[in-house]
């Protein structure tokens, strides 16, 4: 990571410098390469929790390119982080207006309506995106488009996920979104089934070991149960077990 930043870095600066030959007209900086470069390390000071720096780099991003949609894409997210969701919308709708097809903006834009309940427009964007063949994730998409709309129609939900597993059989986050719509269902042979279908994909999480753990009392087999019980003391601590 240090090596990449430092050749990020140093692209920047030859980047953004504007230089002359022996009796020549000066060389235009390239601002788009230096929005580029400063995006990047915007991005990777976010990645390392360094979030004043990485909007910085990205605002810098910005005045040396307005129209480069990746910044503002970036920078919603940021934003939306840190509960500035005005900025937030600002600047993913800015990033797709610069690009309506880039799937990321997209599904981080849906999303970010999902969660602030404008579930209908969070649903069309991430519906487009799963259907969009430039996108390399689509199970990630229908898995969001189901979560979005989990609450104010769990059939829907459950289609959409399925829709997720059709593409991927062994994503994992569909897998525990559909077990968990069996929990809620009391459907407990069918949570079982999803669960060790998504472990044999994926490390077990607090969630998912938690949900084991009610669907084996609820079927009764109790060596499992305080299996599951021990695996969340250990891997878990900060977790209360339920009793």
């Amino acid at each position: 990571m240090k090596r990449l930043g430092v050749v990020l870095l140093l692209g920047l600066l030859s980047a953004c410098v504007t230089e002359y030959g022996a009796g020549e007209k000066p060389i235009e900086p390239n601002f788009r390469e230096a929005a580029r470069a400063n995006t990047q390390l915007g991005i990777e000071y976010a990645r390392k929790g360094q979030f004043d720096l990485a909007i910085d780099k990205l605002k810098r991003a910005l005045e040396q390119d307005s129209g480069y949609a990746p910044t503002h894409g970036a920078l919603a997210l940021l934003y939306a982080k840190r509960g500035e969701d005005v900025l937030a919308e600002q600047h993913y709708r800015r990033a797709l207006s610069l690009d309506p097809k880039d799937p990321f903006a997209r599904n981080n834009f849906a999303v970010f309506q999902c969660e602030r309940g404008k579930v209908r427009e969070g649903e069309h964007l991430l519906l487009e995106t799963a259907n969009d063949r430039g996108h390399g994730s689509p199970e990630a998409a229908w898995t969001n488009a189901g979560v979005c709309v989990r609450r104010s129609d769990p059939a829907k939900a459950e289609r959409y996920f399925r829709e997720a597993l059709n593409v991927n059989p062994n994503y994992p986050d569909a897998l525990m979104e559909m077990a968990g719509l069996a929990a809620q269902n009391h459907d407990w042979l069918r949570v079982r089934a999803f669960l060790q279908r998504r472990d044999r994909v994926a490390p077990a999480t607090a969630q998912s070991l938690l949900l084991a753990l009610q669907a084996e009392r609820a079927l009764g087999d109790r060596v499992t149960a305080t299996n599951l019980e021990q695996r969340l003391r250990n891997e878990f601590p900060e977790v209360a077990v339920p009793r």
